[in-house]
């Protein structure tokens, strides 16, 4: 799932215990250390933009005028009201350099056969402790997700669906993230439209593009 670079159009549903609400977001991806999110609708967020380069994360809010840094423990917090964090969107770190794998068996899920994947961490500044993937053995994507902490509570659970071929990969185009520590269903994330290693002007990663 991960490429060199991408440009992603999506939407991310967030129900809530009074309502549900829905944000349209474009986003611009390069490796793992930079990423540019632009809010696009509804007219409260929009214009709300975000910059990641490396381990910073910088958000500007059109209705303060003002751009703030987002750090340390402030990165685990909930992004816009999300079952997110913002620590969950800034890691696209590929998994084989922060955790050791073992397949420990075969399930189905949704008539599919996956490989049961545990993964441990092997660095210690991670957000998830250890993790369990279970992996479509034909498509090779997981198809289900869970996330620990290192004390063995289960922190978040993702299902991901509606599997397409996109420029020669399959990829998910909806996922589905529940933060199992609080109430809720959860928060709808659906991709609309996918680009994969395209090229992206350096210029796009600008602090000076955030107001």
């Amino acid at each position: 799932m991960s490429a060199k670079s991408m440009i992603m159009k999506s939407s991310m549903e967030i129900t809530g215990s009074r309502a549900t609400r829905t944000m349209e977001i474009k986003t611009w991806i390069v490796g793992d250390d930079k990423s540019f999110t632009e809010y696009l609708s509804p007219a409260r967020e929009k214009g709300t933009k975000m910059l990641k380069l490396n381990k910073q994360l910088w958000i500007y809010s059109p209705s303060t005028d003002r751009t703030i840094q987002i750090s340390g423990h402030m990165l685990r917090q909930s992004m816009m009201g999300s079952d997110m964090s913002y620590e969950d969107m800034m890691n696209d770190t590929p998994l084989q350099e922060q955790y050791k794998a073992e397949v420990t068996g075969e399930e189905n899920i949704e008539g599919r056969k996956c490989w049961v994947v545990n993964l441990t961490s092997t660095v210690t500044d991670i957000n998830y402790y250890s993790q369990k993937f279970w992996v479509d053995e034909e498509r090779y994507v997981p198809l289900k997700m869970q996330q620990f902490a290192k004390s063995g509570k289960q922190l978040k659970e993702i299902t991901l669906s509606d599997i397409r071929k996109v420029q020669g990969r399959w990829y998910p185009m909806v996922m589905i993230y529940k933060d199992t520590l609080k109430e809720g269903k959860g928060t709808r994330f659906t991709i609309s439209g996918i680009q994969f290693d395209v090229a992206i002007p350096e210029n796009v990663f600008n602090k000076g593009n955030l107001k």
